[in-house]
C-alpha cells in the first residue's frame, strides 16, 4: 500500500447499542495517537472532525421492539453521504460509535465503487454477522441490521434511504464470527455470505482463510472495505466493548489479518466500531485498534519497539 491520504471522519453514534459510551469512541481513537501513527508511516491524514446527524423525521414500524430509529436512520443518510465524498478524496477511516454506523459506510462507498466501474467487496471482522431486518431483531438494537441493509434484504423501504448500489452479498466475507440467531443463519446461507467462524480458524487458520478472500478481490480488480468491530478481538485483550463474546482473535492472529491486508495492498476505506471507551481499562483496547490499524497501513512486525516496564 502506497502513501496515502487518510480521511478521518468521527461517528460519536451510541443509540444502535442499547448501552450508553460508544459516542466515545471518536474520541478514544484520537486520544491513543491514530493520526499519529498514520503520519509516522508515511501517510497524509485529514481529520474532518465529528460529522453531525440529519434532522431525524417521525418514523414508525410494525416491530415494537425497535430502538432509536428515526435517530439511526438520520445517522445513515448522513454516514452514506460523508463516506460518498471522502471516498473520492482519500482512503476514508470513520472513527465509530457502535456497528449501525456500516448501514451508511457501506452504502455510501458502495456506490462511490459503483461509478468507479470496480467490484466493492467487505471484510466484516466480528463476532455477529449483523445480518437482521427491521422484522427479525428481537433486541430492537440497530447496530445488528447494517449488513441485511446494505446489501438489499428487504423490510428497510421508507425507512432508510435508497440503496443507489447493494453491496453484493457474495462479495462479503465476515470472520471470526461466534454469536449468530437463528433468523440470521438462514439468511446468511441463503444470500451467500461467506461466514468463517473463529472454529473455521482454529482449524485452518487466518491466513489461509482471508488469503482465499484477498485473491477473490484481487482477481475482481475489486475495492475493499473493511468493517471491524472491537469484539472480533477476545475480551481478554479488548475489553473496551459492550458486546462481549469470549472466544475472539488473539493479538496475533488479528496483526496477521491487518499485515496481509496490508501486503494485498486492496484496502480503500475501514470502519473502527464498537469501542466504548467507559468499558476500558485506562485506553488499553482503545491503544490496541491503533496498533492494529498501523499494521494494516504498513507497520511491520518487525518494526515493532520493545517496552520498558
Amino acid at each position: 500500500m502506497n502513501p496515502s491520504r487518510c480521511i478521518l471522519l468521527g461517528a460519536p453514534v451510541q443509540e444502535g447499542t442499547g448501552r450508553l459510551g460508544c459516542d466515545m469512541g471518536p474520541s478514544a481513537f484520537r486520544a491513543a495517537g491514530l493520526a499519529g501513527a498514520l503520519e509516522e508511516l508515511g501517510h497524509a491524514v485529514t481529520d474532518q472532525g465529528n460529522l453531525v446527524p440529519a434532522a431525524a423525521r417521525a418514523l414508525c414500524h410494525p416491530n415494537p421492539v425497535l430502538k432509536a430509529l428515526p435517530q439511526i436512520a438520520a445517522w445513515t443518510e448522513t454516514l452514506a453521504e460523508a463516506a460518498y465524498r471522502a471516498g473520492a478524496e482519500g482512503m476514508p477511516i470513520v472513527l465509530g460509535g457502535d456497528h449501525s454506523i456500516a448501514a451508511g459506510t457501506l452504502p455510501g462507498l458502495s456506490r462511490r465503487a459503483a461509478e468507479a466501474g470496480r467490484a466493492f467487496f467487505v471484510l466484516w471482522l466480528d463476532a455477529h454477522p449483523d445480518f437482521h431486518t427491521l422484522d427479525t431483531t428481537q433486541s430492537g438494537n440497530l447496530h445488528g441490521v447494517p449488513m441485511a441493509y446494505a446489501t438489499g434484504r428487504p423490510g428497510f423501504e421508507g425507512v432508510f434511504p435508497p440503496l443507489a448500489a447493494p453491496v453484493d452479498p457474495r462479495h462479503v466475507c465476515m470472520m471470526g464470527i461466534r454469536s449468530v440467531d437463528p433468523p440470521e443463519r438462514t439468511a446468511l446461507a441463503a444470500a451467500g455470505v461467506t461466514v468463517h467462524d473463529m472454529r473455521a480458524i482454529d482449524e485452518s487458520g487466518v491466513a489461509m482463510l482471508l488469503g482465499r478472500f484477498l485473491r477473490d478481490v484481487a482477481a475482481a480488480d475489486g475495492m475493499l472495505h473493511v468493517s471491524f468491530d472491537v469484539d472480533f478481538l477476545d475480551p481478554d485483550i479488548a475489553p473496551g466493548v459492550g458486546t462481549t463474546v469470549p472466544g475472539g482473535a488473539t493479538f496475533r492472529e488479528a496483526h496477521l489479518v491487518m499485515e496481509m491486508l496490508h501486503d494485498s495492498g486492496l484496502v480503500t476505506s475501514l470502519d473502527l466500531v464498537e469501542l466504548n471507551p467507559f468499558m476500558d481499562d485506562r485506553g488499553r483496547t482503545a491503544r490496541l485498534m491503533v496498533d492494529l490499524v498501523a499494521s494494516l497501513m504498513g507497520r511491520r512486525v518487525m518494526d515493532r519497539p520493545t517496552r520498558s516496564y
